[in-house]
């Protein structure tokens, strides 16, 4: 039996290929090729599992001037190579979570009368969804607050699929006692509150630094606190406590949510996914800069539902943000209802549900 064929396009950040990958474990009958640019994160992720096209595309600047040209003229280079590539390899369809590489992907697949199936994650559809949706032979919604920017009739809720690791067999109930789960390299007491603080892949150095501030308070009302700083933080060294870890990377991520009291994050769909999976509560700050403060909308989501408070890092400081972790540690009721809050948002097989989706699809 000839396996089905089938053209990921996902690039750039953890946020578009995570999911994208996480699908693509639930596809092992098919044969799968992925559909990246050059210097983009998909060339350390993808080659040691998928077949590797890249394509240069880059995203549409505000004004008009060299850099858009220089965008268009690129954007056709790119779809008739795609074009080519979707008929010469004999796939059947494409999938895309979106993103600037989603755009000759679906306009490619089209062309050929293949079936292109895009994933979007965030709350806020993102330029490319919102334009090219319509073309879309399904498009799938990780936020259910995303349907009412797009075309009726084309979308289906499904949550966002995530990393393998989140969906292993401790995470399916809860742990009996704090500590229970397995941090790889990080030993921290059973009965003691623990604070992560994450800021994406990049890091958030504000974030870090109002974390810092705050952390001698933390730490004096017995919480030990994991500070996973990024990479592009100078003063991530600033700060040393016993009970304070600062990292610029940690793959185990699953168990340190689920071990966490409580989270200080980025609200990045991936991550809040992950979140709602590990059941945490959180204090969401949106990065600011984010395309069309999308973030803003994704942390809207939890806290509304009661998972997260929700803050712009505009009107917090250090001291507001000391206060508010000390307010949480201190009030274990609010935190239940937050955890059993950010639980009833979790879509487990989101990675399943989206596999038989394009499975249909392409049948």
């Amino acid at each position: 039996m000839v396996s089905k064929k089938l053209l990921i396009a996902a690039s750039g950040t953890g946020g578009h290929l995570f999911p994208a990958l996480a699908t693509a474990q639930q596809l092992a009958d098919y044969s799968i090729e992925w559909l990246g640019v050059p210097d983009r994160l998909e060339t350390q992720l993808v080659p040691a599992h998928y077949s590797l096209h890249t394509v240069r595309m880059g995203g549409v600047q505000s004004g008009f001037g060299l850099s858009t040209v220089k965008t268009l003229a690129n954007f056709a280079t790119s779809l008739v190579q795609v074009r080519r590539l979707l008929k010469q390899g004999n796939f059947q369809g494409v999938f895309t979570t979106g993103g600037y590489i989603a755009a000759p992907a679906i306009i490619a697949a089209r062309s050929l009368g293949l079936p292109a199936i895009l994933h979007e994650s965030n709350a806020l559809p993102g330029k490319v969804t919102r334009w090219l949706s319509p073309r879309c032979t399904l498009v799938a919604l990780g936020f259910a607050e995303a349907v009412s920017y797009l075309p009726r009739g084309k979308t289906v809720v499904v949550g966002t699929p995530v990393r393998s690791q989140f969906l292993t067999e401790f995470l399916t109930e809860a742990p009996t006692a704090a500590g229970q789960t397995n941090l790889v390299g990080i030993d921290i007491p059973a009965e003691a509150p623990l604070i992560v603080v994450v800021g994406g892949s990049q890091g958030a150095v504000a974030v870090n630094n109002y974390v810092r501030a705050a952390a001698p308070a933390w730490l004096a009302a017995g919480a030990w606190i994991v500070h996973i700083t990024g990479t592009n933080d100078p003063d991530a060294d600033s700060f040393s406590h016993p009970h304070y870890i600062h990292r610029p990377f940690y793959d185990q991520m699953a168990a340190l949510f689920q071990r966490a009291t409580l989270a200080i994050s980025r609200a990045g769909a991936g991550t809040l996914t992950e979140l709602a999976i590990t059941a945490t509560p959180s204090i969401l700050i949106p990065y600011p800069f984010a395309a069309e403060d999308h973030q803003t909308y994704n942390a809207a989501a939890f806290k509304n539902a009661g998972a997260a408070q929700m803050y712009q890092q505009a009107d917090l400081s250090a001291e507001k943000l000391q206060a508010l972790g000390l307010e949480l540690l201190r009030s274990p009721d609010t935190l239940s209802q937050m955890a059993n809050a950010a639980r009833s948002l979790a879509t487990k097989d989101s990675a399943a549900k989206m596999a038989q989706l394009i499975d249909e699809q392409l049948g």
